[in-house]
C-alpha cells in the first residue's frame, strides 16, 4: 500500500515534470497515474491522504509558480532559470511550496525530502544544489512566506 507524504512527492514531481514537458493538464495526468498504478499493478493502492497531499502539491506549486521562479533567480543567481534541468525546477518548487506555502511540513523534512528526490530524479550534482538553494532560502523563510499564518 502507498500511504507515504515521500510517495505522494514522487507523484507530484512526475505529473508537475510531465506538465512542464508535455503542456498536460495536472490534474487529468495526476488521475491517469493514480489509475494507471491501480490497473497495472496489483499490489500498489494509493492512500486517499497521499492522493490528497500530492493534490495539493501540484496545485500550490502551479498557483505560486511565478513568485517561486522569481525565488529560484534570487537564490540561484548563477544559473538563469531556462538552464536548471525541468526536474530541479519542480524539486526546489515542490520544497518552497512546502517551507513558504500553506502545509504543515517542517522545514527539515522540507529540505531533507527534497534532496532525496534529487537523489532519485535528478543529476550527481543536483542534491547539492538543491540543499544549496533550500539552505539559502530557509534563513529567508519568514519574510518570503506565500501564505501568512
Amino acid at each position: 500500500m502507498i500511504n507515504s507524504r515521500h510517495h505522494a512527492r514522487c507523484l507530484a514531481l512526475e505529473v508537475l515534470y510531465e506538465c512542464d514537458i508535455a503542456g498536460h493538464d495536472a490534474m487529468l495526468v495526476l488521475r491517469r497515474r493514480v489509475t494507471d498504478d491501480l490497473q497495472n499493478h496489483e499490489n500498489v493502492a494509493w492512500d486517499d491522504d497521499a492522493i490528497v497531499f500530492a493534490e495539493k502539491l501540484i496545485r500550490g506549486v502551479q498557483a505560486h509558480q511565478n513568485r517561486m521562479d522569481i525565488i529560484i533567480k534570487r537564490y540561484a543567481p548563477e544559473w538563469p532559470l531556462s538552464q536548471i534541468a525541468v526536474v530541479d525546477r519542480n524539486i526546489l518548487r515542490i520544497a518552497f511550496f512546502e517551507m513558504l506555502g500553506d502545509v504543515d511540513t517542517p522545514l527539515k523534512v522540507a529540505i531533507n525530502e527534497a534532496v532525496e528526490l534529487s537523489k532519485a530524479y535528478g543529476s550527481d550534482s543536483t542534491s547539492r544544489f538543491v540543499n544549496g538553494v533550500l539552505g539559502s532560502v530557509a534563513e529567508h523563510q519568514t519574510e518570503l512566506r506565500f501564505v501568512q499564518n
